[in-house]
């Protein structure tokens, strides 16, 4: 059962040690990502499952590690070997900074090649069963959007960014399950499967009569990569 979601984006800067230039900078976004850990853990879930994307599908326990070596700091969270990509590794990270016991935390990596029904079919199978789960879903979105992005700019980013936002802030599944691979593609976007696991795990709660209550915490693109951040908390309808 989905009692509560936390959507973070996952840069390594949002490591304090890795920020270097940017630390002032993000300083306020890195705050409200651990604040928003902090909430999804007091919820009190009997566990929480971490949903990213990485170059290949996966599934670990909570002993699984990420390391940021790759991005120039020598650290590690977790407690096991090093084997979560970046997105997980972050979302490991800020459960760490929360101290959430590592033996009620999963994690879970899906690919942009996966479609929407198959991210959907994730996110409904993390939630099957009477226990209570927590989904910290990490996920960037467009990184085209000003001509300082990594991607250089087009023109759609902005909107797409504020369909995936103003979807999440409704609830609004069916929108979520509506981003297609061949656009993220195209705009860089990091978070779509993930996102849409969310949703199919936010459909599943629908199903059980059970309604988002939805609280946008971040919205915007500091260097040109729209990220945001925004809580769920699971309600009877």
């Amino acid at each position: 059962m989905l009692v509560a979601a936390t959507v973070c984006p996952h840069p390594p800067v949002l490591v304090a040690g890795a920020a270097s230039t940017a630390a002032a900078d993000l300083a306020g976004l890195r705050q409200i990502c651990h604040e928003s850990v902090r909430r999804l853990v007091d919820t009190a879930p009997d566990r929480i499952v971490v949903v990213g994307g990485g170059p290949a599908a996966g599934e670990w326990d909570g002993d699984a590690a990420g390391s940021l070596a790759a991005y120039g700091l020598d650290v590690t969270f977790g407690s096991g070997d090093a084997v979560l990509p970046l997105s997980l590794t972050i979302g490991c990270h800020l459960l760490d900074e929360a101290n959430w016991p590592s033996r009620q935390r999963g994690f879970v990596a899906v690919t942009d090649a996966m479609d929407p029904s198959e991210c959907a079919a994730i996110g409904a199978g993390l939630v099957a069963g009477p226990d209570g789960v927590a989904l910290l879903v990490m996920g960037d979105g467009s990184a085209k959007r000003t001509r300082t992005s990594p991607g250089y700019v087009d023109e759609r980013a902005i909107n797409y960014d504020d369909h995936v936002v103003n979807a999440l802030d409704k609830g609004d599944c069916d929108a979520l399950l509506e981003l297609t691979p061949e656009l993220g593609r195209e705009l860089w976007v990091a978070g779509r499967p993930a996102w849409q696991v969310l949703a199919g795990a936010g459909r599943a709660a629908y199903d059980a009569a059970r309604v988002v209550q939805a609280t946008v915490r971040y919205d915007d693109a500091p260097y040109g990569v729209g990220y945001a951040v925004v809580d769920w908390e699971l309600a009877p309808a």
